[in-house]
């Protein structure tokens, strides 16, 4: 066994290890493009939307009965406040006057699906035949069809954001969740 052994001048090794420097410095920086390039993008819905005024949106979710709409909607009134009402479509069947009453007082009415099912569960052709059913029943009542849609439970993933907006539907996801009570508050 022969073992070779080799000298570098001093000048050899500063510009050997100049390379070494630069290739680390381009690797670091070509790095995130790789990683970006070769991942998949995430689709998610619509939770905030930059904006210069110091503005918020409110909505209301309505699956299940009506007997606090009109006390919303006379407080929005009061305080001249818009409001985005996603409701299901059952309820708007059930209660059409509240869904014409909520467009009347300047509100939207958007979707918030039809028989308000897991959509993760369920194919794109259901995806998109619940929504439709739901856009259909609220343009029905109102002479307005929806153009969002609340997602039921908040659940979304790829395939539920690529069925909506193949049809040309943007999906709405809270960024703040009025039921959860700061945990600061919890000791006021």
């Amino acid at each position: 066994m022969s073992f070779h052994c080799f000298f570098l001048k001093r000048r050899h090794l500063a510009i050997l290890g100049a390379a070494l420097v630069s290739a680390v410095i381009f690797a670091a920086v070509q790095a995130p493009a790789a990683v970006t390039a070769a991942a998949t993008q995430r689709q998610l819905p619509i939770y905030c939307v930059e904006r210069d005024q110091k503005v918020c949106s409110i909505s209301f979710d309505a699956a299940w009965g009506a007997d606090n709409t009109q006390k919303i909607l006379d407080v929005l009134d009061e305080y001249n406040v818009k409001a985005t009402f996603f409701v299901v479509s059952a309820w708007a069947e059930q209660y059409p006057d509240m869904a014409k009453a909520i467009v009347e007082h300047g509100h939207e009415l958007m979707n918030h699906s039809s028989k308000h099912d897991h959509y993760n569960s369920l194919t794109a052709d259901q995806i998109v035949a619940d929504v439709n059913k739901c856009n259909d029943m609220i343009e029905g009542l109102t002479g307005v069809r929806p153009t969002l849609i609340r997602c039921p439970f908040g659940e979304y993933d790829d395939h539920v954001i690529s069925a909506i907006r193949s049809i040309g539907m943007e999906p709405i996801q809270w960024d703040v969740e009025p039921l959860a009570a700061p945990s600061s508050a919890a000791t006021a």
